[in-house]
Parts: structure tokens; sequence; C-alpha cells
């Protein structure tokens, strides 16, 4: 956001400073707020930045939800919509979201709903928030709106967290093994191959395969290198596509240890984005369709696509969930009872709570599975590089003998 340097008079006297508006007319209306005379006013050059596609700022989930959060308190205590998001876009951790705050704050009082304005910053703020806003402003219950997506928001990071923190064991042991091979292949391996060809005795079939192997790292390193990373850059981009996006998702679903937490993430966010749309007074087609976009999966995404389609014809959501391979019968069951009550919304949020606890256990189990299994993969590949070292010397140990 632009920044201008100002000078003014106050009842207190002359003064200057900075302050950070859309543009110039805004800036001035903004110190007039505060009963300032402004004298001089100019944009300060910005400073040169490289910008690249796809590496803009996000803000992070917490700063998101602390500031729907504060959101919801202040419409509640009755502040003017305007005034919340420039007190917000003032006290905001996260520079991308007080940039786009005051954006919006601009908008707002320029005549544009909040949602409207919103819907300008979409990588901030997601089609899920906007409808919940759109739904808040129409209804005049923004508060109470806000506040549901505040927890919503940190229901979706804690789901995230969990994920996270089962995924990183395993990448960083599996990362620490590869680079201590390489190492190992690349600089000690050698040490003991001229050591064993000075001495002119018949290797070990492992010494002479693990001997190879250190010779073909060595010749080809920079070449397998750029082979890992055309093969990580070329399976990203074929999951950008949606051939790729399906193909890897419905694999992701069936692996043996992972696709069960998957699986049971999957249901967790679907019925804890709908249960908090439909509880917001999103329609229900509508909000199917948000869900939908929002899965992170392709599986799941088809799936409620093809309810969506069901419902738009007569049919109910349970009816067409029978016929997927994602969603368990109890949740099925589930959402038929809320269906059939007219509590939908609170079905899907005990099923989300429900869901979010297996997740808990899910990740706790599999850590306790994984935890052995890295120690058994370093055991082999570490330990066989080093005793296939060894069993030269220990065979010439039994000659000596």
């Amino acid at each position: 956001m632009p920044v201008f340097a100002y000078q003014g008079r106050t009842p207190q006297g002359s003064t200057a400073g900075e302050i950070e508006a859309p543009d110039r007319g805004a800036a001035v209306g903004e110190l007039r707020r505060r009963q300032m005379f402004v004298t001089r006013i100019r944009e300060k050059p910005k400073a040169v930045s490289i910008s690249l596609p796809g590496w803009e700022r996000k803000v992070k989930d917490k700063d998101l939800a602390i500031f729907t959060r504060q959101f919801a308190t202040m419409i509640d205590a009755g502040l003017p919509l305007v005034q919340c998001l420039l007190i917000l876009a003032e006290q905001s951790e996260s520079k991308r979201l007080r940039e786009v705050t005051a954006k919006s704050a601009h908008d707002v009082e320029s005549g544009s709903t909040l949602a409207d304005a919103l819907k300008k910053h979409s990588r901030v703020f997601d089609e899920l928030y906007v409808n919940m806003v759109e739904v808040g402003e129409a209804g005049g219950i923004l508060d109470v709106v806000l506040g549901r997506l505040a927890t919503y928001i940190e229901k979706v990071a804690a789901l995230k967290r969990k994920i996270k923190s089962a995924m990183v064991y395993p990448a960083t042991i599996v990362s620490v093994a590869f680079l201590v091979v390489i190492f190992m292949l690349t600089f000690v391996i050698p040490t003991f191959a001229s050591m064993f060809s000075s001495l002119g005795a018949d290797l070990p079939l492992p010494t002479q395969i693990v001997i190879g192997l250190s010779n073909f790292v060595q010749r080809f390193i920079l070449l397998i290198l750029a082979a890992v990373v055309g093969f990580i850059i070329a399976l990203r981009s074929y999951y950008r596509t949606e051939q790729g996006k399906s193909l890897i998702d419905a694999l992701l679903l069936k692996l043996p240890i992972f696709g069960v937490l998957i699986r049971k993430v999957a249901v967790a966010r679907f019925t804890r984005t709908l249960g908090t749309l439909v509880s917001s007074g999103v329609p229900i087609l509508e909000g199917l369709r948000i869900t939908a976009r929002t899965a992170g999966n392709k599986v799941v995404e088809k799936a409620v696509m093809a309810t969506r389609a069901n419902v738009a014809a007569g049919r109910t959501i349970a009816e067409p969930l029978k016929h997927t391979t994602v969603f368990p019968p109890m949740v099925v069951q589930m959402v038929a009872v809320g269906e059939q009550t007219g509590a939908l919304d609170a079905m899907l949020s005990k099923i989300a709570d429900f869901y979010d606890d297996e997740v808990d256990t899910a990740v706790n189990t599999l850590t306790s599975l994984l935890e052995p299994l890295m120690i058994v993969f370093l055991g082999v590949v570490i330990g066989g590089l080093v005793i296939a070292m060894y069993l030269p010397i220990f065979k010439m140990v039994t000659l000596i003998k």
C-alpha cells in the first residue's frame, strides 16, 4: 500500500508524519478525520522489489482467525464497519492482512458492501469466507457469522497442524538418510575403495555393489540431483492438471497407512465446512458447491459435486453419499438423521468433532508405528553400507588367524 508523507496543522499546532492509504484522497480523508488541516502531502517513492507469480505473501491461519474474532467482537460492540476495518488494519501482525484490510475499508467507505470488498482479495479471503460474510450482511447477523468463521478457521488450522505433525517425522528421517547416504557414497566409501584396491584382494559381492554405487554417484552426482529436482517439478506440474490431480488424489486415498488418515481428514473437513455454511444460512446447493471447491482432494470434490447434482434433482444429501467410497456408513446415517430432524448443521458439527478426535488418534497411532519403522529403515540403509565396507576387513582378519 502507498505511504504518504504529510505536513499539517492540528488544534495543538503543526505536525508531520507518514500514513498508509490506498490513494492520496483516502490519506487526506483519514487525516481530516483526525482533525488535521493538511498543508502538504506527497506519496513516498516505493522501494524496488521483485514479485514473482505465485510467491505473494500468504496470511497465516492464526492471523486470519485473530482478525475475524476481533472483527466479530467489534461489530457486536456496535462499532461502525469502516472504523472496525481501520482499527484492524493498524493492529494486525500480518503486513499482507493490514494492506488488504485498509483497501477493503476504503472500498466500504466508497459504498461497496463488505463481501464485495473482500471478494477483491481472494488469496486472503476465500470463497467460503466471502459467502458467509455476504449472508451475515444480508441477515443482519454479521457478528454471529464472523464468530462462526473464526471458530471454523481455528478448527481447520488445528487439523492442518495435526497432519503436519504426522508428516514431518518420516519426511525428516528420509531426508536425513538420503543426505547421509550421499555423503558416505561420495566421501567415505572412496577411502575404503582405494585401500581395498591397494591390497589387491577379492572383495565380497556386497562390497563390490557398494563401491560400484559409490563410483556411479561420484560420476553422476549432479545429474542425480538434477533428476530428483526435475522429478519433483514434473510431479507438481502434473498434479496441477485435472487428470493428474484426480489420479494422485485417488492413489493417496488407497495408501496402506496414510490413506485412512487422509480419508478421515477429508470427512472432517467436509462436515466442518458444510456445517458452518448451513448454520450461517448459506443455501444448501451453494454450500455444497463451496465445500466441493475447498475439499482439498479431487475424489472428495467429485463425490460432493455428484451429491449436489442429486440434491438439485430433489433427492436428499445422504442418499447419493451412500454410493461414494469416501464417506463411511456412520457419516451417511448421521447426515440422514440430521436431514430428517431439521438439525443438519448440528449433526455435521458433531461428525466433524468426532472425526477431529479420530484424526488425533490416527496421528498418534501413525507416529508410534512410524518410529520403529524409521529406526529399522535407518539401520538397514546406513548399517548395510557400513557392514559392506567392513566385510573385507573381517575376511582378512579370519585369514590371518
